[in-house]
């Protein structure tokens, strides 16, 4: 996988080079823009602090700090780290009119963006587990868990 952290240029990659190089989990919901089962994601209910990633090329998407629960099966954020970090798309699949959500790097799919979220944004952000890679903030994460102690 093309895995820069720093490296925001665009990923240009024929569908059989994704094919070849993404685990098919991957692969479905971020080529073939699946859906992966709700609560299935190791991340839907964590509470780690740091950094959410694109699992495909490494693009930072969230922080953990603007995740809540949603109660909707796949991991929920208010708000991307940036403007660029995500690009929108309309998506009148499935007879329902929603936004799809994909990487501003590589344009893979991650879920869908509504507008029932908590403030500030009042936006909710439903990510596919499967095509998050997460960080944590070691020192951060060390204060945390101080605190819950």
């Amino acid at each position: 996988m093309d895995a820069s952290k720093t490296d925001t240029s665009g990923v240009n990659r024929t569908d059989a080079e994704w094919k070849k190089i993404l685990p098919a989990d991957v692969y479905y919901v971020a080529r073939q823009k699946g859906t992966e089962r709700p609560y299935s994601s190791k991340y839907e209910t964590s509470k780690d602090i740091g950094t959410y990633y694109c699992a495909v090329c490494g693009n930072p998407l969230f922080k953990s700090d603007t995740k809540f629960e949603a109660g909707c099966g796949w991991p929920s954020f208010y708000e991307p780290i940036s403007k660029t970090s995500v690009i929108y798309a309309n998506d009148n699949s499935l007879g329902m009119e929603r936004t799809e959500v994909m990487c501003g790097k590589c344009k893979s799919h991650l879920g869908h963006v509504f507008h029932d979220g908590p403030p500030p944004t009042g936006l909710r952000f439903c990510i596919n587990g499967v095509v998050l890679d997460f960080h944590k903030a070691q020192e951060a994460q060390k204060k945390y868990d101080e605190k819950k102690s």
